[in-house]
């Protein structure tokens, strides 16, 4: 045998750095530009790579871009009541400190309330207009509902767009699973996560920013169990609510504050896991994989449409337009877990773990991550039925 093939393994190379870096080394970290829509068998060649890119323009004939201005909205559906997620700092489905010191971190999901449509973006497009600072004057709402709300919440909405996108639906042989609406000001934000779909995402008002990592770079994510909590709303007098964690007085449309509240954020005993290393503070919560990381970046402005693959970590920030809100819409196709790509993944989790964590806490976190999976798959058929 030749012993120039012989690989020296005296230096005991890090397989897992090696197999990030050879992925930084065969992929750019400039998300690909498309001037037009690409055909179905264009876009199957980017699923297969697992590679984003944005087409430019794509939507801007849609009437949703054309006509979805603050006045239509409000007058479309001012007869409809929607589902509402009511966080104290935009930090829905997100890591987030606890005031308790035996829970320093957890999974925080957002209060969830029906309000009347026309209330809810009246709000949104005040508490944008108040001066700019670091923290939102107010709790943030953000109709964020990723159930298919386009094609049940907001129906009366569904014909102004796409049906199915045409060269996913072609080229996956399927329609869309979801069809999801989210419309939010800049004070809400989305954390660092992945989804088992495929997902094509255009922007109608305002601007999205996104920051994504391949599959590959688990090891960089700091993914860890979380106890999973959800805030409630508390009413109380203005004494007490100032002296709250949470406080949530809100301005109004006239630019008054509703009844004092404040959000109360309850700890359960389940736990979730979920990245906690923020690509934007990459030195807090970071793995020693964290510096081999290399976010590909990328804005929509309205009419854009972002192709985001399966498994790709992604944090979304927004900018509201000139009349204080953000809209878009997203489909979801599932994704196929036969092929390389839902394994490989799998393994990568799985040498990981084993390289940093105890036999009994790589158990528990197993168990978590099954669980996790089985409440995704329920999900996911309750809507496709």
């Amino acid at each position: 045998m030749d012993g120039g093939l012989i690989e020296d393994e005296s230096h005991n190379p890090d397989p897992i750095a090696e197999l990030i870096e050879n992925y930084n080394e065969l992929n750019s970290s400039v998300i690909e530009e498309l001037a037009e829509e690409p055909s179905p068998l264009e876009f199957m060649r980017y699923v297969a790579k697992n590679t984003p890119f944005v087409v430019r323009g794509a939507a801007r004939d849609w009437k949703a871009t054309k006509e979805w201005n603050v006045n239509f909205l409000k007058d479309f559906l001012k007869h409809e009541t929607v589902n509402v997620a009511v966080t104290p700092h935009g930090n829905a489905d997100a890591p987030t400190p606890h005031p308790t010191p035996s829970s320093p971190l957890v999974f925080a999901q957002p209060h969830e309330e029906d309000q009347p449509f026309p209330v809810f973006l009246d709000y949104l497009t005040t508490q944008s207009s108040l001066p700019a600072g670091g923290e939102p004057i107010g709790e943030v709402r953000y109709a964020q509902t990723q159930n298919d709300n386009l094609r049940h919440e907001y129906l009366r909405l569904f014909s102004h767009c796409l049906p199915s996108i045409p060269f996913a639906r072609i080229a996956l042989d399927r329609d869309a699973d979801a069809i999801n609406l989210w419309i939010g000001n800049q004070h809400s934000t989305t954390a660092l996560h992945k989804d088992n779909y495929e997902n094509i995402y255009v922007q109608i008002r305002g601007r999205k920013h996104f920051v994504l990592l391949p599959p590959i770079c688990h090891p960089c994510v700091n993914e860890r169990l979380l106890p999973s909590a959800v805030y409630s709303r508390k009413t109380s007098s203005p004494t007490e609510a100032a002296n709250k964690e949470e406080p949530a007085s809100s301005p109004e449309a006239d630019g008054s504050t509703s009844s004092p509240s404040y959000l109360e954020l309850k700890v359960s005993e389940q736990k979730v896991p979920f990245p906690t290393w923020d690509p934007d503070r990459p030195f807090k919560n970071e793995t020693e994989y964290s510096c081999l990381a290399c976010p590909v970046r990328a804005s929509l402005n309205p009419g854009d449409m972002l192709y985001l693959p399966a498994l790709w970590y992604h944090k979304v920030a927004q900018s509201v337009d000139n009349e204080g809100v953000c809209v878009a819409v997203n489909y979801w196709y599932d994704m196929d877990f036969t092929g390389p790509l839902y394994p490989l993944s799998t393994f990568v989790r799985s040498v990981y773990k084993k390289e940093l964590r105890g036999e009994e806490e790589e158990k528990e976190e197993e168990k978590a991550v099954n669980e996790q999976d089985l409440v995704d798959n329920a999900e996911q058929h309750q809507r496709l039925t």
